[in-house]
C-alpha cells in the first residue's frame, strides 16, 4: 500500500471499536512500521482550549481579551497518550523542534511553543488541539482498509477546519462521491 500520510480515514458505519464509530482521521504518519493519526471530529464534551491553557500554566494576559481569540474545542485525538497534545494546524507557523509537514496545506505540532504563539496571537490561522493519538502497528491498518473498515480519502484544509465537528465526517463520504444513507451497517466479501 502507498503511503498515506495526509490522508483522511473515514470510519465504515460497522466500526466495532465505539471510540473510533464515524471518526475522521488524519494520517500524520504512515509507514511499513505502522501508522499514527489524530481524530479531527470528536471534540471533548467538557474541554476548552483555555481551561487547557490555564493547565498548562500559560498566562491569561498573553491569551489577549478574555482568551476569547484562542478558544475553542479540545477534541479527542484517538485513545493512544490522551494526555500528550497535537496541534494540526496551516503552514504559516513550523517549529523546527516540533512540527512536521503533512501536505502542503497542513501541519502537525506537538511542542509547546505552538499554544504559547497561540496564545499570543501569533500562531498558525487555523488551529485544531487534540489530546491522544490513533495508531497501529506494522500492517494493521492496511488489514483494517482491506476488511472495509476504513475508506481514504484526501485531506485538505476545507475538511479539516471548513465543517463542523458533526458535519466532517458525512462531508468526507461527500468528497469521494459516497452517500452516508447508502453504506451498510455491516462488512462482508463479495
Amino acid at each position: 500500500m502507498t503511503d498515506l500520510t495526509g490522508k483522511l480515514l473515514i470510519a465504515m458505519p460497522s466500526m466495532p471499536d465505539p471510540r473510533f464509530a464515524h471518526s475522521v482521521i488524519l494520517l500524520c504518519a504512515h509507514s511499513n512500521a505502522g501508522a499514527m493519526g489524530v481524530i479531527i471530529n470528536k471534540p471533548l464534551p467538557d474541554l476548552r482550549l483555555v481551561k487547557l491553557m490555564e493547565h498548562l500554566e500559560i498566562p491569561h494576559a498573553a491569551m489577549g481579551l478574555g482568551g476569547e481569540a484562542v478558544d475553542g474545542p479540545v477534541h479527542f485525538g484517538g485513545p493512544v497518550e490522551t494526555s500528550r497534545g497535537f496541534v494540526l494546524h496551516s503552514p504559516d507557523f513550523f517549529s523546527a523542534e516540533g512540527s512536521l509537514q503533512l501536505s502542503n496545506d497542513l501541519v502537525l505540532s506537538s511542542s509547546l511553543e505552538v499554544l504559547v504563539d497561540m496564545a499570543r496571537g501569533q500562531g498558525p490561522a487555523k488551529a485544531l488541539v487534540a489530546l491522544g493519538y490513533a495508531g497501529w502497528g506494522g500492517q494493521q491498518l492496511e488489514a483494517e482498509i482491506k476488511a472495509g473498515g476504513w475508506l481514504v480519502c484526501d485531506a485538505s484544509q476545507d475538511m479539516v477546519f471548513g465543517f463542523e465537528d458533526g458535519r466532517k465526517w458525512s462531508a468526507a463520504l461527500d468528497s469521494i462521491g459516497v452517500d452516508p444513507r447508502l453504506l451498510s451497517g455491516s462488512t462482508g466479501h463479495a
